[in-house]
Parts: structure tokens; sequence; C-alpha cells
């Protein structure tokens, strides 16, 4: 399972990083995605449906292991076991590529468990599975449990600004048709509520980038730096807003902190 410094890489940083973060393609092939696609249609408020397409492609070696970890779910008699098996599975999943899946065993954990930092995992997961998908089903699944997912989060510790930051990443990355502008909303009022919290500046750091706005996100991660110096993620970010700027000096500075990180 991601412990809670991955969730924080996972959020924190650019959508264009995330695929040197993760080490995989982030463009399923077509009929993958098809498949996918199906399996969701076909039962949208189940895994069920998507653990069987994901066992579809597994090795016998990997079958094997699967089912280990399923038979041991199933003989679990105390929470405890059935929690620490849940996220063996969701991690065998991850492992495999399977983000989706991961997701929705990390949100069966996060059911159990009922803390904030339950909820974060899943909601990074299915934010993770969100952007790398082309899939507008499977990002519209990823979105909606994503969102469940921070939004519980931030009801169990409302003193956490940054859940309701990766929120806003969520519908970043997936806008709201009626609200098409509620990501940047949410951010501004957080960065008057919490004018001092590095993942806050980050998040708009990222915006910026995403738009284009090469200087307000240099000014927004700089922000950010000054505040927290040891964030892993905002030199990843400085280097793509330096070299959207032009500044080629700064960009290979900031991007060998980044692979330094």
């Amino acid at each position: 399972m991601l412990n809670k410094a991955q969730i924080g890489a996972v959020l924190v940083a650019a959508t264009l990083f995330l695929g040197l973060y993760f080490g995989l393609d982030a463009r399923p092939e077509k009929s993958e995605t098809m498949d996918r696609s199906r399996a969701i249609q076909g039962e949208i408020t189940s895994v069920g449906s998507l653990i069987t397409q994901a066992k579809s492609k597994l090795s016998e070696s990997k079958n094997t292991e699967i089912k280990a970890l399923e038979v041991q779910l199933e003989s679990a008699t105390q929470e405890s076991e059935q929690i620490s098996t849940l996220k063996k599975i969701s991690a065998f999943w991850y492992a495999g590529n399977e983000i989706s899946v991961a997701g929705a065993i990390a949100e069966e954990v996060a059911e159990l468990e009922n803390a904030d930092s339950s909820w974060s995992v899943a909601g990074a997961l299915f934010y993770s599975g969100l952007v790398r998908s082309q899939d507008p089903v499977e990002r519209d699944f990823c979105a909606q449990h994503a969102v469940k997912s921070f939004e519980n989060a931030a009801s169990l510790a409302p003193e956490k600004p940054e859940h309701r930051v990766n929120l806003a990443l969520v519908y970043a990355e997936n806008p709201p048709p009626d609200n098409p502008m509620q990501a940047v909303l949410m951010l501004r009022e957080l960065e008057k509520q919490h004018p001092e919290h590095p993942s806050v500046y980050n998040a708009l750091g990222r915006l910026a980038i995403k738009t284009g706005q090469w200087q307000r996100a240099v000014d927004r991660l700089e922000k950010a730096r000054s505040l927290d110096p040891n964030n892993p993620n905002t030199p990843c970010l400085l280097a793509k807003a330096y070299e959207g700027l032009g500044n080629t000096e700064k960009a290979t500075e900031f991007a060998a902190l980044c692979k330094a990180r």
C-alpha cells in the first residue's frame, strides 16, 4: 500500500511528472481501454467486473498469488487481519498497474478503518487512475470515487487543508461541467484560510503550469518552496515552470533537484 509520503508525491506533483513517479505508461492500448470501459459500464457500483478483467491478464504465477491472498482474506476472522490482507491485495493490483482495482480495494480498507489517512490513500489511487486513463468511463469512475474519498478524509480531519487541496486537484483534472472553475475557486479560498500552507501553493502552481501561466506558476511555487524547502515535489514543478518561462539555467537546476529527491 502507498505510504503517506508516496501519497503526497502522487497528489502535489504535476500531472506531467506522474509517469516518472510511477514508472508506468499512462497510455493504455485501445483494446485494453475498451475492455476496461465495458467492465466499468457493466457493474459501475462494484469492483467485481474490474477484478475479472484484471485477472484475465495475469500470468499463472500471479493468478496463484492473488488467489492465495483471497483465500487468506476469506479465512480472516479479525478485522485487523482483514485490513492487513486487503492492503496486500491493493498493493498487488497497484504493482500490476490495475489502479482502479487497487483504489477500490483501498476504499474497502478506508470503510473499515474510517481514518482520514486511509481515505486519503484511496483518493490518491483513484486520482492516479484518473490521470492515467484516457477512457471517459474509467475517468468518471475514478473521479467520482476520488471525490468521495477526499471528502470523507476532509470531514474526518477538517483541520488538515491538504485533503481539500487534493479534492481541488481532482476537480482540476476532471472539471464539473456546471462549474469548470471549481478547482481554482477552492484553492483561492484555501489560500485565504491557510496562507502559510505549502501544499496550497504547490497546487496553485500546478494549475498555472497547466494553463501556461509560467510566471504565476514560478511565483506560487517559489512561495511553496520558501515555506517548505524540503518538499520533494516543489523542485519538479519549478523545473517545468522555469522551462516554460524560458529560464534554462533555473530549469536545469531544479530538474537536478527533482531527480535527487
